[in-house]
């Protein structure tokens, strides 16, 4: 009983700080829920073989909730660019196709290798290169399609909602931080939606998963993360207008650095 409070606590904590910073920087959660729940499972005696891949569709089923009202306070800020989101937004459902038919046929050590490697790059970017510019503008085509289809599969891979890709090029394209964060947001629904369907059905009739799921996505850690996720992202999102985000973003570097080299050191 104690252990499965334990658990309950801490899906609580990483939903509650998860919304917070899905709404402060537009990354959908995901960066912080995929961590956590791939250190949580072993205590449920989830099989390693399919830990990774429930950690990552159980978080895209989470992005859903939190996406919807982090990207609807972005945008009551006027903080979403609807004309950017209609241009990527194609490529974005392709790189989600491919993202599932490779995310479900690949090992749980793959998955956790692509996780660790690009969330790594994040960091980096976060702590060293944030706010820098390379070019006036965002590409036209085909480049836009092929800039989507990049965030799309990567971040279905990843379990997250692709702000922690989308937000750096578009920030390095010119865009305005505030106007990418909201942006991003929107982004991580059109990724979430096609992204827990295809993982659930992909993981359909798959050995050794816990009580609750459907294919890889668990509804017990979905209906635990899910409501502290949605009641947070406002007050990130809040934040997000009214604060400095240097210093956050550089402690939040910080923590995704040391995670990302534990779970590549796991391998």
């Amino acid at each position: 009983m104690l252990d499965i409070l334990f658990f309950a606590a801490i899906l609580a904590v990483a939903g509650s700080l998860a919304g917070i910073i899905a709404g402060l920087l537009g990354v959908g959660g995901g960066i912080v829920i995929v961590p956590v729940l791939f250190y949580l499972l072993p205590f449920a005696e989830v099989p390693e073989e399919v830990r990774m891949h429930l950690a990552v569709a159980t978080s895209l089923a989470t992005i859903i909730s939190t996406s919807i009202v982090s990207a609807r306070s972005h945008y009551k800020r006027g903080g979403v660019d609807v004309g950017l989101l209609k241009r990527v937004a194609p490529g974005v459902v392709i790189g989600v196709i491919i993202g599932v038919l490779v995310g479900t046929a690949v090992s749980a050590k793959a998955l956790t290798a692509v996780f660790g490697c690009v969330a790594l790059l994040v960091a980096i970017h976060m702590a060293f290169f944030k706010g820098r510019q390379i070019a006036p503008a965002l590409p036209g085509q085909p480049w836009i399609t092929g800039i989507g289809i990049f965030i799309g599969s990567i971040s279905t891979m990843m379990g997250i909602g692709g702000g922690s890709l989308s937000v750096p090029i578009f920030t390095l394209c010119g865009i305005p931080i505030r106007r990418a964060v909201g942006t991003a947001a929107a982004i991580g629904l059109v990724i979430a939606v096609p992204a827990v369907i295809g993982f659930a059905i992909g993981g359909w009739g798959e050995p050794g998963l816990p009580i609750g799921s459907v294919g890889y996505v668990n509804l017990i850690g979905f209906a635990l993360i899910a409501p502290l996720s949605m009641a947070f992202a406002p007050l990130g999102a809040k934040l997000a207008h009214t604060i400095p985000q240097d210093w956050l973003g550089r402690i939040f570097a910080l923590f995704l650095a040391v995670t990302s080299v534990k779970m590549l050191m796991s391998l």
